[in-house]
């Protein structure tokens, strides 16, 4: 039977339908204003052709302009599996324990702080800052297409210079449960070598970049006799591109030889200068030539460094 009122006022309870879910325990108290709906409710212009699909529906309201088709001031809690087809705006604090899944696009445009674990089974795009507080573990490759702000790394790698003494540390290649540490070399200068063995013949053939990269008038060749003693000198022709051996007393030339030369792409280093920190440099700094900058207020240990030129950094453990 149909009932029509413009308005109706039920006292304490009204129940629609056959079984009133508010006793579910005699010590239950009657709470006035108690709505209890045991079939589909519709609100606004709720759509579900044919067979409902929930309990309650909730579409934009009839006959008022009001945006919102449910506005909750409080808290709103969720037990079970929430589906959202749509947009969601959130501009407030949304603390979430469980667990989320996101199977289509998630933009975040403020704030997003996560406490807990955050799994991610695709592809993620940030088009923002990225800040993270805590430890980030990789088990994949990591591809950085701009450049890359970090003090450890830049330290590592561009401020070896300021430490005193440079070296490698590895496992010990022979004795197990030993490691290997070697020191570097150091000079006043931005050198290359090239070593190696003559044996019956009288030219070393340097390498064919050599001409590009190294001052020829800087080359400097060492000659050691091997096996028996040999009055060896050299020659460079060709303009730097290989070292005529020779051998004053006749006979064969066996020995090893050593090459330095100073790389004539930069400037020579000022050894010594006046300042403060390493961005008092004079120079042309090497480390900037290669877009290692040093950030406002910070040392090139604390520098902006890029990545697109470095090919591999592994730490030997």
């Amino acid at each position: 039977m149909a009932f029509h009122s413009s308005i109706s006022y039920v006292g304490d309870k009204l129940v629609i339908g056959a079984l009133d879910m508010s006793f579910l325990s005699p010590s239950t108290r009657l709470f006035p204003g108690t709505l209890v709906a045991n079939g589909p409710c519709y609100f606004g212009t709720a759509i579900s052709p044919g067979i409902p699909t929930a309990a309650v529906m909730i579409g934009p309201p009839i006959g008022i302009s009001a945006p919102l088709s449910l506005r909750v001031d409080g808290i709103t809690q969720i037990n079970g599996i929430k589906n959202v087809f749509a947009v969601s705006n959130f501009w407030g604090l949304t603390t979430k324990f469980g667990a989320t899944i996101r199977n289509a696009l998630s933009q975040t445009s403020g704030v997003n702080i996560k406490n807990a674990l955050n799994l991610g089974n695709a592809q993620t795009q940030l088009n923002g800052n990225l800040n993270v507080a805590g430890l980030v573990t990789i088990g994949g490759v990591l591809t950085v297409g701009g450049s890359i702000s970090c003090a450890w790394l830049s330290g590592q790698l561009a401020t070896a210079r300021a430490l005193p003494g440079k070296s490698f540390d590895i496992p010990h290649p022979s004795r197990d449960g030993y490691r290997l540490r070697y020191g570097c070399v150091e000079g006043p200068e931005l050198g290359v070598y090239v070593r190696g063995k003559l044996e019956g013949k009288g030219v070393i053939q340097l390498p064919d970049y050599w001409k590009d990269l190294v001052d020829p008038d800087t080359i400097t060749v060492q000659l050691t006799s091997d096996s028996h003693y040999q009055e060896l000198s050299y020659e460079l022709v060709h303009w730097g591109t290989k070292v005529e051996v020779k051998n004053n007393l006749g006979g064969a030339i066996n020995c090893s030889y050593l090459i330095h030369g100073m790389r004539k792409d930069l400037e020579p280093l000022i050894t010594e200068y006046e300042g403060t920190s390493s961005r008092d440099y004079p120079g042309e700094d090497f480390l900037q030539m290669n877009d290692i900058y040093p950030l406002p207020g910070k040392d090139i240990g604390e520098s902006s460094l890029k990545m697109d030129d470095i090919i591999g950094i592994r730490e030997a453990s």
